[in-house]
C-alpha cells in the first residue's frame, strides 16, 4: 500500500519537474522573441507616430500576451481538476469493489446469516438496500454533468 502511494508521488513529482523545465525553456524562448518584436514595433510606431503612441502600441501587445498565457493557464487547470477528479472516482469504486469480493468479509457476512437466520435477516437487507440506494441518489451524477466551483 506505502509502496503504490510512494510510486504514485514519485510519478507525479517527475511529471511536475518535466513541465515546469520544458515550461520555463519555452517562456525564456517566447521572452527573447517578444522583446525583440516589441522593439521592432516600438520603432515603427515612433517613425510613424511618436513616442506616446509608440508605448501604447507595446503596452498593447503585452496584454495580449498576457491574456494569451493566462488563457493556457486557466485551460490546463481545469484539464487537471478533470482528470484528479475522474482517479478519485476510480480509486473509490475500485475500493469498494475490492471490499466486496474480499473472502473474510464474505465468510463473515455467511456467518451472520447462519447465526441471525434467512427470515429475519431479509427486512435487515430491505432496509439497508434503501438506505444505499438514498445514499446513491445524493451523491448526483457521476457521468461529469455536475456544476463546477467557479474560480
Amino acid at each position: 500500500m506505502f509502496q503504490r502511494i510512494i510510486d504514485s508521488i514519485s510519478a507525479s513529482t517527475g511529471t511536475t519537474v518535466r513541465l515546469t523545465s520544458l515550461a520555463a525553456g519555452a517562456v525564456f524562448a517566447l521572452f527573447i522573441t517578444t522583446c525583440f518584436l516589441c522593439a521592432a514595433a516600438f520603432i515603427s510606431v515612433l517613425e510613424k507616430y511618436g513616442p506616446v503612441q509608440a508605448c501604447l502600441a507595446g503596452a498593447g501587445i503585452f496584454f495580449l500576451l498576457t491574456l494569451a498565457v493566462a488563457g493556457t493557464y486557466w485551460g490546463y487547470k481545469r484539464e487537471a481538476q478533470k482528470r484528479a477528479k475522474i482517479a478519485a472516482e476510480r480509486a473509490a469504486k475500485s475500493a469498494a469493489q475490492s471490499m466486496l469480493t474480499d473472502p473474510m468479509l464474505l465468510a463473515t457476512g455467511l456467518q451472520i446469516v447462519r447465526a441471525i437466520g434467512v427470515k429475519r435477516l431479509l427486512p435487515i437487507l430491505a432496509i439497508g438496500g434503501v438506505a444505499l440506494g438514498i445514499m446513491a441518489s445524493r451523491a448526483g451524477p457521476s457521468d461529469g454533468t455536475s456544476a463546477e466551483p467557479a474560480e
